[in-house]
């Protein structure tokens, strides 16, 4: 869409996609990258050297047992959390090395869903979706009302704009929470046990529209989850971290038919095995 200057001087096309927020670089790819990261509580590792890459537009599911360094992984991702040493790219920038507003410019292209929905209780699901556009853009009201109902149809919850959160059972405010997220079209969405509290059945409802929104935006995701048969169906890749490190790595393909220990014993639920509950 435009020709650009690099740090260089020289001439060099550089490609620019129009999103809700404005015209903007299109993402690199691996869109994110980690390196080496590790962290570290009062003497306790939490992660140790961990590394991945992630392709643009595919999702990397993550699972473990709970205490294992899963939503630390998140929180590094999206500056809640500084690694004691390492290095996170996205979309080819360091982010431990940007200024605080450098960083809230990227944040603008990083959508976060939290284990619980945490909508605001005063506002309508219509103003939850709507807060991200409100805050961050300059559209004219007319705009942000058709995105609201566009982003509440994609989660199956249209016409329900006028609700408080209170008035929707616990699998539609996680829906309303998913539209909210992708109101501003986030290149990167990061997911924090999305399916926990919720039965089996709506549990594949929230996996199915992660799916879905992952094909819809093309947008690059983690998805943390105990949820085995959900992290089959969104994840590109699956790791399994352990104690604070990746101990496998691979497809859902390979997952399924792999007969590394860890794997066997965390997919087959049994208690004999190299995984040791603490």
């Amino acid at each position: 869409m435009s020709v650009s200057v690099d740090k260089t001087g020289e001439n060099s096309q550089e490609r620019m996609e129009q999103s809700i927020l404005g015209p903007r670089r299109a993402m690199s790819d691996p869109a994110i990258s980690v390196r080496n990261v590790c962290v570290s509580f009062s003497g306790r590792s939490i992660l140790r050297n961990v590394s991945f890459d992630i392709p643009k537009g595919n999702t990397l599911a993550i699972v473990g047992l709970s205490g294992v360094g899963k939503s630390t992984t998140l929180r590094c991702l999206v500056g809640l959390q500084r690694p004691d040493k390492g290095e996170i790219y996205i979309d080819g920038q360091n982010i431990l090395e940007m200024d605080e507003k450098r960083f809230d410019e990227l944040r603008k292209r990083i959508g976060m869903v939290f284990q619980m929905p945490a909508l605001f209780d005063s506002l309508t699901i219509g103003e939850n979706v709507a807060f991200g556009l409100r805050e961050h853009t300059r559209l004219p009201e007319q705009e942000i009302q058709r995105i609201v109902a566009e982003k509440l149809a994609i989660v199956d919850l249209q016409g329900m704009a006028h609700l408080y959160p209170n008035q929707l059972s616990g699998g539609m405010q996680k829906r309303a929470s998913l539209a909210r997220t992708i109101a501003t079209d986030p290149d990167v969405i990061l997911y924090d046990e999305p399916t926990t509290g919720l039965d089996p059945i709506l549990s594949m409802v929230i996996n199915e529209l992660i799916c879905d929104l992952q094909r819809r935006l093309q947008a690059t995701s983690v998805v943390i989850t105990h949820d085995i048969r959900g992290a089959l169906l969104v994840g590109h890749k699956i790791a399994m971290l352990h104690q604070g490190e990746f101990v496998w790595m691979g497809t859902p393909e390979e997952f399924r038919t792999t007969d590394d220990p860890f794997i066997t014993q965390f997919r087959e639920g049994n208690v004999q095995g190299p995984i040791r509950v603490q």
